[in-house]
């Protein structure tokens, strides 16, 4: 292990904060493929998310994909940037803006929230480093994923725990693990659907994408597969659907190795070529449009629908900046914040009571 780094100068006259740090999957500094190289290799070399031998995935990733793979991207991304930047980025910048000033609203003071990228900019560790500057000494990390996996949940917390493995004064800290059935995200799913339904009418079957993992994850002990699924329930029931009128399908696939079925790709192919002349889609494992809806869902999902006779696609944009999400992320924070919140024996006020005491660092 390397040495701790330094430590902001200790000092009695500052008042220890609460941080929140907000976490999501990352995203390129521009839709450029010199943008894209380091960012893919960032990703793509997390043994989390690529589980095949470490040497025999370092010629496939060094010699092939970051060859050919980066240029493709670059268009795809070039295709849903916007004048902010990526759509990611500024979602997820936009909600932890938005979640500091419910906080506040609520009357919760001393607290720093921020938001990180497990991959790209800006990163865990320099997030971390500024909170740790800002008097953070409790720390609460949310990934933005409702539903539990390994190479989404759990390599954003490693990342958070290979940066505090480096600092000598470390925070207390308590973790989110998922919120896949947290009733205020199921409720602001469902309103995010009736809102469309209200403008569009309702379609003739609501497709739920979720991101796939390998099949064998599951295998393996993964739950992500049943906490997708039990969205896709809790979120049916909620809005009163029938098993007939819903359908959860797993997207993304990469490679050549078994995922998670039924694949998006093939489930728009079969609704299509059954007749059905309006498909409502929606993607309730992200909490933030960004490439994986903007442009595989709502673009190339459209076209293979369209493509193979289909009616009228309509993509259900992601929670974003709702203000029903917005609720439903305070009260998540609000929850795992318990026994954190200043109280009269609170450290925070004893601190304050020793500096107006004539205490000095």
């Amino acid at each position: 292990m390397a040495a701790p780094l330094a430590e902001p100068a200790f000092r009695h006259s500052y008042t220890p904060k609460t941080g929140i740090l907000l976490i999501n999957l990352g995203t390129p500094d521009a839709p450029t493929a010199k943008a894209l190289r380091p960012y893919l290799k960032q990703f793509l070399s997390d043994q989390r998310v690529i589980e095949i031998p470490k040497a025999l995935w370092w010629l496939i990733l060094n010699g092939i994909i970051l060859n050919l793979r980066p240029r493709k991207s670059a268009e795809k991304y070039a295709s849903i940037w916007s004048s902010e930047g990526s759509p990611l980025l500024v979602h997820t910048r936009k909600q932890s803006q938005l979640l500091a000033e419910q906080l506040a609203a609520a009357g919760l003071e001393n607290l720093v929230v921020d938001f990180a990228m497990r991959y790209g900019n800006p990163s865990v560790d320099s997030v971390l480093r500024g909170m740790r500057e800002q008097g953070v000494e409790r720390l609460l990390v949310v990934p933005l994923y409702p539903q539990y996996a390994g190479s989404s949940v759990a390599t954003a917390l490693d990342e958070v725990f290979r940066s505090l493995l480096r600092m000598r004064n470390m925070p207390e800290i308590r973790t989110v693990r998922h919120f896949h059935d947290f009733p205020p995200y199921i409720e602001a799913l469902a309103r995010q659907v009736e809102t469309h339904w209200q403008a569009n009418g309702r379609g003739d079957k609501l497709l739920m994408s979720f991101h796939g993992v390998p099949r064998f994850t599951l295998d393996k002990g993964d739950p992500y597969h049943c906490e997708c699924l039990k969205t896709g329930r809790l979120l049916a029931e909620r809005l009163q659907l029938s098993k007939e009128q819903y359908v959860v399908a797993f997207q993304s696939r990469f490679g050549k190795a078994e995922w998670l079925k039924p694949y998006t790709v093939d489930t728009l192919t079969a609704l299509a070529k059954a007749g059905t002349q309006k498909l409502d889609v929606m993607c309730p494992g992200f909490v933030g449009d960004c490439l994986e809806t903007l442009e595989e869902i709502a673009m190339e999902g459209k076209e293979i629908f369209l493509t193979n006779g289909g009616g009228e696609y309509r993509y259900i944009s992601c929670l974003n900046e709702d203000p029903n999400w917005l609720n439903a992320l305070t009260a998540l924070v609000q929850q795992h914040l318990g026994g954190w919140i200043t109280t009269p024996d609170d450290p925070v006020l004893r601190f304050q009571r020793a500096q107006d005491s004539g205490a000095n660092g």
